[in-house]
């Protein structure tokens, strides 16, 4: 194991899966010699030839219908957004499209596309270049979605994305770019659909994904110091979602908590907790609590920001609440 940063964990996911298989390529906004807006693909159309190292137009729909083509003709597509928000640009090809054909056209063809999402707050880019929209995802049938919190699950989830054969949705956290953690030396996979246990508990579950994983943990260290031990369960992958592993943990725990990054109304959160509901009922000592943003664009004075956004002290005291209730 060494340490890299969670971007050049990424960045080693595409080399390595383009050097294993040609037909990997990738497309997006001037990610050739500019390398994309977050660097991760500088140098690489030197390595790999500007014909699987693409350049766009600023049009959205415009690439991801190439990428949706390209997929459908034997190609594996990666296409990076350069922020997640102008996925509303794309939700056409993505939705009616890559999600559907599979069902329509049976095995007549496959679709191996990922589309690289760089989402979230906390650089003060300001209320459209910093939303969580993976809300609006998994309500669509046929779309893999991705968030993973670490550098290690980065790079293997990515080259088990681009190795499905399946849309994937890959969300990744513009915060997460810049920390430094451990990632395995070689080829290496890690499945989609698997949530993980990041630190083990008996009082109450926190359910979180992508940079909330973090300050979950941050909020659980809070909570030890307080004689409540909480398991933290990273999710993984939103769609399809592994309830098992939530619903294990939550009928240990007999209490819940779910975080998200995105707003609060309508989202990812609002329906972990309600399947918990459902699913673990008889056995909640208290009702399951969400934290999320406020029902606000995303502002760009980073005072605000901060604000509207949650961290580890509104997960434990939402935990506290659930524990006092």
């Amino acid at each position: 194991m060494r340490e890299i940063f969670y971007s050049h964990a990424i960045r080693e996911a595409l080399e390595e899966e383009m050097a294993r298989d040609e037909r990997v390529i990738l497309i997006g906004e001037d990610i050739a010699e500019y390398g994309g807006a977050f660097k991760i693909t500088r140098d690489m159309a030197g390595r790999f030839g500007k014909d699987r190292v693409r350049n766009t137009p600023i049009s959205e729909n415009g690439f991801v219908g190439v990428a949706v083509g390209a997929a459908m003709t034997g190609l594996r597509p990666v296409a990076e957004l350069m922020f997640m928000d102008f996925l509303t640009l794309a939700m056409d090809q993505l939705c009616n499209h890559a999600a559907k054909f599979r069902y329509q056209y049976g095995e007549q063809c496959t679709i191996p596309l990922v589309l690289r999402c760089p989402a979230g707050a906390g650089r003060s880019y300001g209320p459209t270049h910093s939303q969580s929209l993976e809300r609006w995802l998994i309500s669509t049938p046929g779309l893999l979605v991705v968030a993973p919190s670490t550098a290690e699950d980065a790079k293997g989830m990515l080259k088990s994305a681009i190795r499905c054969d399946d849309p994937v949705v890959f969300v990744e956290s513009k915060l997460l770019y810049g920390q430094r953690q451990p990632v395995p030396d070689g080829d290496y996979t890690v499945p989609l659909g698997e949530a993980a246990i990041r630190r083990e508990g008996e009082h109450i579950t926190i359910v979180a994904y992508s940079r909330m994983v973090a300050e979950a943990l941050r909020a659980a260290d809070a909570l030890a110091e307080h004689g409540v031990e909480a398991e933290v369960v990273d999710l993984r992958t939103l769609s399809p979602l592994d309830m098992d592993t939530v619903a294990t943990s939550v009928e240990a725990t007999g209490r819940a908590v779910v975080v998200e990054e995105g707003s609060l109304t309508g989202g990812v959160s609002a329906e972990i907790a309600q399947r918990i509901t459902e699913e673990c009922f008889d056995l909640l000592d208290a009702p399951p609590r969400r934290v999320a943003a406020l029902d606000v664009p995303v502002p760009a004075a980073e005072v605000l920001e901060r604000a509207a956004t949650p961290d580890w002290r509104d997960i434990a005291q939402a935990a506290a609440d659930v524990i006092n209730y």
